[in-house]
């Protein structure tokens, strides 16, 4: 039996880029319907265009880069913007899972997966990028430290950051901001 690789990476049930120095060489159908464009329109675009805002796209790929130098694969859960305009909500989390191809330059190319969480944690806080940061990150249970140093700040910027969450969501303990965060 012949394997149609074309047809199964464009009805793949998660969505999949190609990419080479963080431009989109191809991507699925259901990247096209997450970000809410069609397929012409993401090709050989930057991956910035997915980004709520160029500091945090260029943030991201600083932060990243280690990381896939060492392991060659990095995940996060971030938020991220639809392009089309075809979506009440242009921003949502989204869990991103890439593989380098060649760990010494991790940007030249490599396979990413995207997976809409906007069903199970709705972005409902107007939130900085930097809070979007310490978001994700208090998600993933890290402590004020952890995220300080894979953010490249001090644990007391980190808890400032935290702070400002509790108020926005009205949270009395970090458990109840994730609690919140999570539920959006």
């Amino acid at each position: 039996m012949d394997v149609d690789y074309q047809l199964a990476f464009d009805l793949a049930p998660v969505g999949l880029v190609l990419s080479r120095n963080r431009t989109i060489v191809d991507c699925n159908q259901h990247v096209c319907e997450m970000f809410g464009a069609a397929r012409d329109e993401l090709v050989g675009q930057s991956f910035k265009a997915l980004y709520p805002s160029a500091a945090e796209y260029e943030r991201t790929g600083a932060r990243l880069t280690p990381i896939l130098n060492a392991s060659g694969v990095y995940a996060d859960d971030r938020i991220m913007k639809r392009v089309g305009g075809r979506f009440k909500d242009d921003t949502f989390w989204c869990h991103v899972t890439g593989r380098t191809l060649n760990r010494d330059a991790p940007h030249e190319a490599g396979i990413w997966t995207f997976e809409d969480l906007s069903s199970r944690r709705p972005v409902t806080a107007e939130l900085t990028a930097r809070e979007r940061e310490v978001a994700a990150h208090l998600m993933g249970g890290l402590t004020s430290k952890e995220i300080g140093r894979a953010l490249v700040i001090s644990h007391r910027t980190v808890e400032v950051y935290r702070a400002r969450l509790m108020r926005k969501y009205k949270a009395s303990t970090t458990a109840d901001l994730v609690h919140k965060l999570l539920a959006g």
